[in-house]
């Protein structure tokens, strides 16, 4: 099947997919419910010869497509077990108030697609269509997963429990996710990295508890503010004395809170910090670590503290094999030029992490700075952040390309 058909008839997509995204971007929805995203993907794939599984703790949709390659002519039965591809889109938008000054910009107060799930959403869509188009030449199955709640590293492990991996009938056999990023400057550029691709992400919310007071006369109460800032810098000199400097920890203090009144010692001072890691060594001693330190300096000043570590998404490791497999599909459809390896992880953390954890497979990048952005061009998560529409029939002919070729491999056709 050639490489250079699929980016053609992807091409051939590109007004239709763009409609569709911007339908998406003015109507973004947060977490685990995501209605009017989900009936507009339904809308969308309503007319192809898909088995649709809509979520039932969430609003995720799950669909299998059958390919009909590869069967008894005579019987019209699979001449022996069937692969399965898995690929993944995620569907959720960020509590934001859009800056972009769009034409299709967000039309809901605080809510806004500023990290391209919307595009995501519409290549996967695409590549359902192509794929359906080609079920005949496929020696398997395709299972497409469009999955809510990413941003609260969520939806993945529920759409997991309810069986998406298995949606086929069977495991799936591989699995292949795509990211787009609004800054970077190599509009088109894909990114691939074998191994740790992305950090864990934990939280970690500290209550110092001492008694309030006036601020004339701090002796006569017990100032958890002080203490607070202690911690606080006590966090990051823990980093760089009880951590390897080649397995890195990031701590990042994002939330403090203490007081109303300058000339009032407060009862309690509250934190709250971003925790990422990129090994389960690393994680497993930071559960430790955290709690030894903040209770050591609470009890040197004679105060207490109330500690709550909240473990989150797991390190996004993809499968050697699988990431070679992405790059050369990368480079069968656009050359060489277009595709990257990274040199380090990424600092972001990914849901899909618990499918690759199941799955061999792979997570790729895609830079999608507008054409017009420059070097000032916003990163995922801003308000001002805009994707270039011309990557969507990238996205689609990756995500179809992947597939196809993946399903050869495993049927050795």
């Amino acid at each position: 099947m050639s490489a250079t058909t699929i980016l053609e008839d992807a091409r051939e997509l590109h007004g239709d997919l763009v409609q569709l995204r911007h339908e998406l971007h003015r109507h973004p929805e947060l977490g685990l419910q995501l209605p009017r995203t989900q009936e507009t993907v339904l809308e969308a794939l309503a007319d192809l010869p898909l088995e649709i599984t809509p979520g039932k703790g969430l609003t995720s949709v799950g669909a299998v497509l059958r390919g009909t390659g590869g069967t008894d002519s005579a019987a019209g039965t699979p001449a022996g077990p069937r692969p399965t591809v898995l690929l993944r889109a995620d569907m959720d938008a960020l509590p934001l108030q859009e800056e972009t000054g769009l034409d299709f910009a967000s039309e809901e107060a605080n809510r806004m697609h500023a990290c391209g799930h919307d595009l995501h959403t519409s290549m996967l869509v695409g590549a359902a269509r192509l794929l359906a188009e080609r079920r005949h030449q496929l020696a398997g199955d395709v299972v497409f997963m469009f999955q809510p709640a990413e941003e609260l590293l969520a939806g993945a492990p529920m759409m997991i429990e309810e069986g998406i991996l298995d949606l086929s009938g069977r495991r799936a056999d591989a699995a292949y996710g795509l990211h787009v990023f609004s800054a970077g400057g190599n509009t088109g550029r894909f990114e691939t990295k074998p191994g740790v691709m992305m950090s864990a992400a934990d939280a970690l919310f500290v209550k110092v508890i001492g008694r309030g007071g006036h601020g004339s006369a701090p002796h006569q109460a017990q100032d958890p503010v002080p203490v607070m800032a202690e911690m606080i810098l006590a966090l990051q000199h823990m980093v760089t004395r009880q951590f390897n400097a080649h397995d890195p920890v990031v701590v990042s203090v994002g939330m403090v809170k203490a007081g109303e009144a300058i000339n009032v010692i407060p009862d309690t001072a509250e934190f709250g910090a971003s925790l990422r890691m990129y090994s389960d060594e690393a994680r497993t001693k930071m559960q430790s670590a955290i709690p030894r330190l903040l209770e050591g300096i609470a009890s040197a000043h004679g105060l207490e503290v109330d500690i709550n570590y909240h473990v989150g998404g797991r390190v996004t490791v993809t499968d050697g094999a699988q990431t070679a497999f992405a790059a050369d599909q990368i480079t069968e459809l656009f050359g060489a030029e277009r595709h990257h390896r990274l040199a380090a992880p990424l600092g972001g953390s990914e849901d899909f992490a618990d499918v690759l954890a199941r799955v061999p497979g792979s997570f790729i990048c895609l830079d999608a700075t507008p054409l017009a952005g420059g070097p000032d061009a916003a990163f995922n998560h801003s308000p001002r952040a805009a994707f270039d529409d011309s990557v969507v029939v990238d996205g689609t002919a990756l995500y179809t390309q992947l597939a196809v070729g993946q399903l050869a491999q495993l049927a050795g056709v």
